[in-house]
């Protein structure tokens, strides 16, 4: 899933993604894309093959890759590593930097997240896999930053998350509260049918949501 800032504001993609042994990326975006050499791209890699389900200590392979795009030709992208986070289950294990990057400072001035105007937790979306997880993606300066997450929502389509305060992505969301969930579908299906385009992409604005037992009751089976 490519994200990247576009003259008209942020733009993800949904796409088929072809490692290299150089740890370059071929990408494959079906309906089109407007990328060009010399934009930086930060896409969410994960494999789930032979994993129907996901458990809350999410035992695959997934990245959160920032790459720059090197050559375009039609729908296919080529893009050179930039900086990557290689994690299985809660572990990194393998990471790289371009020689001279680093992620460049924010100057934005933090705020307190506004609370919530929610009073109560709305009906829970059943249909929604109880381990269920998403792509957060958050604004952050240069390339946007993408990180997994499991989720709750609800019928009145809220999406309730949890994050540490101190973690990046926080410290993104106190600065822009303007955000992008992706939910992956494909998390209840076998790797056979995993390839099925199945994913839902929503902007939404983040709020601190006030304590409630029932949320934290269903989120303790994704955290124990």
């Amino acid at each position: 899933m490519p994200a990247s800032y576009q003259p008209q504001g942020i733009v993800h993609h949904i796409g088929v993604v072809y490692p290299r042994r150089t740890n370059q990326l071929r990408l494959f975006i079906p309906k089109g894309h407007q990328l060009a050499a010399g934009t930086l791209v930060t896409l969410h890699l994960d494999n789930r093959t032979g994993v129907d389900e996901l458990d809350a200590e999410l035992r695959v392979y997934r990245a959160s890759y920032k790459g720059r795009v090197v050559e375009t030709d039609d729908n296919w992208v080529m893009v050179d590593p930039v900086e990557y986070v290689l994690i299985h289950g809660v572990r990194a294990v393998e990471e790289y930097r371009e020689p001279g990057y680093a992620f460049p400072a924010d100057t934005r001035p933090a705020r307190d997240m506004p609370l919530s105007p929610l009073c109560h937790l709305g009906t829970v979306e059943e249909k929604d896999h109880h381990n269920k997880v998403g792509v957060l993606t958050t604004l952050a300066q240069r390339l946007p930053h993408t990180t997994v997450l499991a989720f709750l929502s609800s019928l009145q389509g809220d999406v309730f998350l949890i994050s540490m305060p101190g973690t990046f992505k926080s410290q993104v969301l106190k600065r822009e509260p303007r955000c992008f969930f992706t939910i992956d579908e494909r998390a209840k299906f076998t790797f056979e049918q995993s390839i099925e385009w199945n994913y839902t992409i929503m902007e939404m604005r983040a709020h601190l949501a006030p304590t409630h037992r029932r949320c934290k009751s269903r989120f303790a089976p994704r955290s124990s």
